[in-house]
């Protein structure tokens, strides 16, 4: 495995186009990993709606970035508390398997004195009950990722704040806030590491990962000049722009929602004459397919049970969204 060093980048729309390059790049033979930190932001999943994510208000007045990133999952709040880790790989069939990554990450953290830290529910890893870090993953061209975050020393007053999650989320696991889930990590580390700031803190979970005492002993892969003019190059296409980050939000006639186990789905339908003119599929998902594959194949067809149901059964839907049925979503969006 090689480390890629992002070379002290805060910034979240360069660091996930970074992720982003080496993901849909194979720059190297072996499995890569990347660690980055950024300035105060929210990192939106693929297949959410910006807008019903965050506390828009409070994002202007505080300058906080807003970035989609290419994977499913749920938005979460970054700020120089936090660390993200990457493990990017040709894909082996392990799309899912969150275990499989976050491993080493717990282990690494179990030496260091988080013993109670550990991978529960379908992607969040949690140190006596609370959570700590949440998962994504993203797959494209026989390549993945498998991204998580550590919340280390984050301001946790402002990850309630920025952020306005859907109720239905959280009501669903019987709390009743955000603030009552998460939990930095420094207070559950041994003494010697609580006075750490993040950045050292980071570096020490990169030995442990890779099993040396020094930093010069770990593998690593440089970036060049033409791989940075690449990774800008997709920030400016995607994850510096308006559009890919937002998006038009559109009104629609019909919506129908509900927390799967696999994940939160939230179907839209804009109806002309009893025909879908329109669809749009939000949620905190993780497919491997493109989610416009499903919503392009819904518009045009008649508004009833038996036409969608047509098409949503003649669809991969475990690609595209996880473990469920046709009949599930068409219970779903006529309930």
């Amino acid at each position: 495995m090689y480390f890629v060093d992002n070379e002290n980048n805060y910034d979240a729309s360069v660091n996930i186009a970074l992720e982003t390059y080496l993901v849909e790049n194979r720059l190297v033979d072996e499995p890569i990993l990347l660690f980055y930190i950024n300035e105060p932001s929210i990192i939106i999943g693929r297949n959410q709606n910006t807008f019903e994510e965050i506390n828009q208000a409070y994002v202007d007045e505080h300058n906080i970035r807003v970035v989609r990133r290419m994977s499913g999952g749920g938005a979460v709040y970054h700020d120089l508390g936090n660390f993200s880790f990457c493990f990017i790989k040709d894909d082996d069939g392990s799309f899912r398997d969150f275990k499989a990554f976050t491993q080493p990450v717990i282990d690494a953290l179990h030496k260091m004195g988080a013993t109670s830290a550990e991978l529960l529910g379908r992607n969040d890893l949690l140190v006596d009950g609370k959570k700590f870090s949440g998962n994504a993953m993203y797959a494209k061209r026989g390549r993945m990722t498998a991204h998580g975050t550590i919340l280390f020393d984050s301001d946790l007053d402002e990850v309630h704040n920025a952020l306005k999650p859907n109720k239905a989320k959280f009501e669903s696991k019987g709390v009743k806030s955000v603030r009552s889930r998460v939990t930095n990590l420094k207070p559950y580390v041994d003494d010697k590491y609580k006075q750490l700031t993040t950045e050292q803190f980071r570096d020490l979970v990169l030995l442990e990962i890779f099993g040396v005492e020094k930093r010069e002993d770990v593998k690593e892969y440089h970036l060049t000049k033409e791989d940075w003019e690449k990774v800008y190059k997709i920030r400016e296409e995607r994850f510096g722009n308006w559009d890919w980050n937002y998006g038009h939000s559109p009104k629609f006639d019909i919506q129908a929602s509900h927390k799967f186990p696999f994940g939160f789905v939230d179907m839209r339908f804009n109806i002309k004459d009893a025909m879908i003119t329109d669809t749009k599929i939000y949620g905190d998902f993780f497919g491997l397919g493109e989610i416009e594959d499903v919503e392009n194949a819904l518009t045009g067809v008649k508004f009833e049970r038996q036409s969608i149901l047509d098409v949503l059964q003649n669809m991969d839907l475990k690609k595209y969204l996880g473990n469920v049925e046709a009949e599930e979503l068409v219970e779903m969006i006529f309930s």
